[in-house]
C-alpha cells in the first residue's frame, strides 16, 4: 500500500479541515464544535465511534482482520490556548481571546487523515487501530480523563503501542521529523505560594510583616536552589509566571501570592525538588517571621520514549520519506505533553515535526506564540507517518 500517494491526494482536504478548526479554536475539556468538525470528518468511514461522558473527546476504533491481533493508538489533540491570534493569515481565529497557537490543529487534521488512510486498508491490518481525538492537552489532564474512561482499552484489549506527533512552528527545518529514545519531554509540575503577612502603612514597615520581599526572596532562592542543589546533568526549570501583591504603592499587603511552573527530566529530581521547593518556601517565610501556604501540585509525569518504539518510528521515517528526513533530537526538551499519561502506559513513542514557515528556524516564534504560524502543508506527511506507524505494527 502506498500511503504517501494517497495522503497527498487528500492534502486539500486536509489542510480545509485544519483551516476550519484554526477559525473556531476551543480551550480545556468542552470543545463541542471542534468534535463535531471531527466526527463529520469521519462520518461515513468503517469505524466504532464513541465520545467521552464528561469531556468532548472522540475515540474511534477501526477492526483489522486479525482476530486478536494487536491494538494500536494513534493520537492527535484538539484543544487551544487563550491567547490572542497576531499571525494575520485569512483563516485567523474568530474567538477573541483564544487561538490555535501549538499547531493542535494539524494534530487533529493528520488524524482524520490517518483514519481515512488506513480505513481504505483495513484488509491489510492484522489487528486494530484506536483513533483517540483529544481535548484537554493544554493543562486539563485530557489523556488523564480519556485514560480513565477506557481509551486505551478502546478496542476490547489493552492498547499494544501508541504514537503521536507534535508540531513545532520553529527549531526544525520545514518537514524535518525528530525525536530521541528515553525522556523526550519533561514532567510539568505547579508551585503556588501564599505568603502571609500583616499589612501596614508603607511609610512604616517595622510596625508591618511585609509579605513582598519575603516571597521576592523565595523567587530568588528557588532559582539558587536549582543551580546548587540539582545535577546540571539531570536539570530542573523553575519559573514563576505569575505574582500579585498590594492595592496602591503607600499600602503594605496582608499576603503576596505567587505561581511557578516546574520542569523536571527524571522521577528522582520530580520528587526531590516537590520536597525541596516546599520546604525553601516555609522556611523562608519563618525567618521572617511569616508563615506561607505552599501547595505543590503534580500535573503530568515525564515524556517518555520506549527504546524499541522510538528505533521503530525513526526507521519508519527513514523508509518512507529518506534518510534526510529524520534528525536525531540530541536533548529532551523541557515542554510538557501528556501524551505522557499514554506513554507510562503503553509502549512507543512521540515525534516532532517541523513545521515552520521561515528558512531559518530558530528566527521563528515557537509555539504558545500569539504570532507562531505553521505549515499546514506538511499534514500529509503528519498523516502518512501515524497511518504507517499502525500499518507496519499490525502487517500480517
Amino acid at each position: 500500500m502506498d500511503l504517501r500517494t494517497d495522503a497527498a491526494a487528500m492534502a486539500e482536504d486536509l489542510v480545509r479541515l485544519r483551516r476550519d478548526l484554526h477559525r473556531i479554536p476551543e480551550v480545556g475539556l468542552s470543545l463541542p464544535r471542534t468534535q463535531e468538525k471531527v466526527l463529520d470528518a469521519l462520518d461515513g468511514l468503517p469505524l466504532e465511534i464513541s465520545t467521552g461522558k464528561d469531556l468532548s473527546s472522540v475515540t474511534a476504533v477501526l477492526r483489522g482482520h486479525g482476530g486478536d491481533g494487536e491494538v494500536v493508538l494513534l493520537r492527535g489533540d484538539m484543544d487551544a490556548l487563550p491567547v490572542t491570534e497576531q499571525t494575520g493569515v485569512e483563516y485567523t481565529s474568530q474567538h477573541d481571546g483564544v487561538m490555535h497557537a501549538c499547531g493542535h490543529d494539524l494534530h487533529t487534521a493528520g488524524l482524520v487523515g490517518a483514519a481515512r488512510l488506513l480505513s481504505r486498508h483495513r484488509d491489510r491490518l492484522a489487528g486494530d487501530v484506536v483513533f483517540m481525538f483529544q481535548p484537554g492537552e493544554e493543562g486539563w489532564n485530557g489523556a488523564g480523563h480519556m485514560i480513565d474512561e477506557g481509551v486505551l482499552q478502546a478496542a476490547g484489549r489493552p492498547a499494544d503501542a501508541a504514537f503521536g506527533i507534535h508540531v513545532l512552528s520553529s527549531v526544525l527545518p520545514n518537514g524535518m521529523f525528530s525525536s530521541r529514545p528515553g525522556p523526550l519531554m519533561a514532567a510539568s509540575d505547579a508551585l503556588v505560594v501564599r505568603v502571609v503577612g500583616s499589612g501596614g502603612h508603607g511609610s512604616r514597615p517595622f510596625q508591618a510583616l511585609d509579605p513582598v520581599p519575603v516571597a521576592a526572596e523565595m523567587v530568588t532562592a528557588l532559582q539558587t536552589m536549582v543551580t546548587r542543589r540539582f545535577d546540571v546533568f539531570d536539570p530542573v526549570v523553575v519559573t514563576v509566571g505569575v505574582f500579585h501583591a498590594g492595592t496602591r504603592r503607600n499600602v503594605i499587603p496582608d499576603d503576596a501570592r505567587f505561581e511557578a511552573t516546574i520542569r523536571s527530566l527524571s522521577a528522582e529530581a520530580r520528587e526531590k525538588v516537590a520536597e525541596l521547593a516546599v520546604r525553601l518556601c516555609e522556611d523562608i517565610a519563618a525567618s521572617h517571621g511569616l508563615v506561607a501556604e505552599v501547595r505543590y501540585e503534580p500535573e503530568y509525569p515525564v515524556t517518555v520514549n520506549d527504546e524499541s518504539g522510538h528505533e521503530f518510528a525513526a526507521e519508519t521515517v527513514r523508509e518512507v520519506f529518506g534518510g534526510e528526513r529524520f534528525q536525531p533530537l540530541a536533548n529532551p526538551l523541557t515542554v510538557s505533553e501528556d501524551f505522557s499519561r499514554v506513554l507510562d502506559r503503553v509502549p512507543g513513542a512521540f515525534v516532532f515535526l517541523g513545521a515552520t514557515l521561515t528558512e531559518d528556524p530558530t528566527a521563528a516564534e515557537y509555539n504558545h506564540s500569539p504570532r507562531a504560524a505553521f505549515d499546514d502543508r506538511v499534514i500529509p506527511d503528519a498523516a502518512t507517518l501515524l497511518a504507517e506507524l499502525a500499518a507496519r505494527r499490525l502487517a500480517p
